[in-house]
């Protein structure tokens, strides 16, 4: 009777989980989005509490899954307190390594001791969960550190391309795929828990583990800065597919049908901005940004021109007389955490009645949305927020536009120089407008590496220092005029 009204629970969580992801695709929905999901996962909770006191043993096991529960959730609530929108990047791959962990320990854990004997058909296809399972997990596991790190600053945003690197790939991808008939064949006529660690399939589950795991490094550190907003959506796409596996293994249906939507989400939230950079995703996957070679590319032409900086006060007053404004955020903006004071400075201008909008590219910042939750945690309108489709034709018409701690995003190069090595990609064209205005700490280049000829144009200024001091001197001189 338990186990019917768990599955029936399951099934309402699962839809709840649907809403979810359906609040989640526009801004106006994302907090009715956010409930569903929680309220998906209290019941998800509730019956799997309920499940657990219906067990033999029913006591000690709700004490322990209670244990759990409040471990994980003391945990999950001291970083969401502490950590800021700019480190919410790297704690997301963070997340996606937990569930690749899980993933590996469900499968190692089903193969050593199984919950219940099977034997025939059964027997080989939960064999198979369990290789694929652990697989996934592994890869996702080592993936999603790797992208931590990179996101974090610890290791290069540059890719690392080692001679033959697909090659490389393909051998261990055909390896794990065709060591799954020995680990199969291994296991005939063997059970309970001292002879399946004593079994050359177990040898062979740890080995295929740690392949899986050095596949994962190898990914993503021939994998380039400007992509790591693809890499981050790929992780959660893995993460979905590792969690489906630990459903399968645990015959557990919310974690499949769980897994199987984040799964299928992420995949197509990273076919959609790949897409929007003209990327093609198998080449985001297996190769470094804009390189065929065995090194990564060095750079682009050589920049021309002079850096003219500009004064706060000559910003405020070019800003004041436009009528078109254009801003453009970026992940400098996030680190300096001006978003209140762009939108301070945005609020004046637009009660002086200057059109103010602001640009956002898909890939601004180091998470898909980045720039959006920003934006929305400082108040701005939803409707001044536009997509980079939607808002490069006005370049033109612009009279200044403001970039924020953005760099790759806006670089023409990518446009006009084919040696460079994000060329190819879209960008928003700010160099059209009548002037820009460039806030950046220096003259370092963005997180490709890549220098940016904006810099050196006729019509583009530099006011340099930290986006916070420069966006709370120019709203109070915009307040003062």
């Amino acid at each position: 009777m338990l186990t019917n009204v768990a599955t029936v629970a399951y099934l309402f969580a699962g839809v709840l989980f649907i809403q979810s992801l359906g609040g989640l695709s526009n801004q106006e929905s994302a907090r009715r989005g956010n409930l569903f999901g929680v309220a998906g996962m209290a019941l998800a909770l509730v019956a799997t509490f309920a499940l657990a006191a219906g067990t033999a043993g029913g006591a000690s096991v709700w004490a322990m899954l209670a244990a759990c529960v409040a471990i994980g959730a003391a945990v999950g609530a001291v970083l969401a307190a502490r950590v800021a929108m700019t480190g919410m990047p790297q704690l997301v791959a963070m997340l996606h390594s937990f569930v690749g962990l899980a993933a590996v320990l469900v499968g190692l854990s089903s193969f050593v001791a199984p919950t219940k004997e099977l034997t025939g058909a059964e027997h080989t296809i939960h064999l198979v969960e369990i290789w694929l399972g652990v697989a996934i997990g592994a890869v996702t596991l080592t993936g999603s550190i790797i992208a931590w790190a990179k996101l974090r600053g610890s290791l290069s945003g540059k890719p690392l391309l080692l001679p033959g690197r697909h090659a490389l790939n393909a051998i261990a991808v055909i390896g794990v795929f065709a060591a799954i008939v020995p680990f199969i064949q291994g296991t005939e006529g063997l059970h309970g828990e001292a002879a399946m660690l004593a079994s050359t399939s177990w040898m062979l589950l740890l080995g295929m583990t740690v392949v899986a795991g050095l596949l994962g490094v190898h990914l993503v550190v021939a994998i380039g800065g400007a992509d790591m907003p693809v890499v981050v959506s790929l992780l959660n796409s893995y993460s979905g597919w590792a969690a489906a596996a630990a459903g399968f293994m645990l015959s557990n249906d919310l974690l499949i049908i769980t897994g199987a939507l984040v799964g299928s989400s992420g995949a197509i939230l990273s076919y959609i901005m790949c897409a929007a950079m003209n990327r093609s995703i198998l080449n985001v996957v297996f190769g470094g940004f804009g390189t065929d070679s065995g090194s990564p590319a060095t750079g682009a032409a050589q920049m021309e021109g002079e850096v003219t900086a500009i004064s706060v006060e000559d910003v405020a007053e070019l800003a004041m007389h436009a009528k078109n404004v254009m801003i453009v955020p970026g992940y400098g903006m996030a680190v300096a955490r001006a978003q209140h004071l762009v939108h301070e400075f945005s609020k004046a201008l637009r009660s002086r009645g200057v059109n103010v909008r602001y640009a956002i590219h898909p890939v601004a910042g180091r998470l898909p949305g980045h720039m959006n939750v920003l934006l929305a945690e400082a108040g701005v309108p939803y409707d001044i927020v536009l997509e980079m489709d939607e808002i490069n034709d006005d370049c033109p018409d612009t009279d200044l536009v403001l970039i924020i701690g953005a760099n790759d995003i806006v670089n023409p190069g990518a446009e006009n120089d084919e040696s460079s090595p994000i060329f190819g990609m879209p960008v928003i064209q700010v160099w059209k407008a009548s002037k820009v205005v460039v806030l950046k700490r220096g003259m370092s280049a963005g997180y490709a590496g890549v220098e940016n000829p904006l810099f050196f144009n006729e019509n583009t200024d530099m006011l340099f220092g930290d986006a916070k001091d420069s966006m709370q001197a120019l709203t109070a001189a915009l307040n003062q005029s």
